[in-house]
């Protein structure tokens, strides 16, 4: 079973950046992909941006030129810098780890607010 465990999040002004962290562990099915999600108030959980091996990252359309997906030294570890962040960016934040993007274990989800 894989355990996903995140980090980061929290308040910050219009134009501000934040910085989530994930990290993966535990026995099964070999992780492939890695990806951030996010669900605002209402509104369906989406694909923010998604790192597989061997493939380049893919990202939201409303997020492409502000925020990246890297991936850490640590084996199943991607971060999630967000840069010029916007009021509807606001939402929980869910970081995914699996075989393929959205297929795996889900961490609990970290809150993130952009004030105006």
């Amino acid at each position: 079973q894989v355990q996903v465990v995140q980090s980061g999040g929290g308040l910050v002004q219009a134009g501000g950046s934040l910085r989530l962290s994930c990290a993966a562990s535990g026995t099964g099915p070999s992780i492939n992909a890695m990806g951030w999600y996010r669900q605002a108030p209402g509104k369906q959980r989406e694909l923010v941006a998604g790192l597989s091996i061997g493939d380049r990252p893919n990202y939201a359309d409303s997020v492409k030129g502000r925020f990246t997906i890297s991936r850490g030294n640590t084996r199943n570890t991607v971060y999630l810098q967000m840069n010029s962040l916007k009021p509807e960016d606001t939402a929980v934040y869910y970081c995914n780890a699996g075989w393929t993007l959205g297929s795996g274990s889900w961490g609990r989800g970290t809150q993130v607010t952009v004030s105006s």
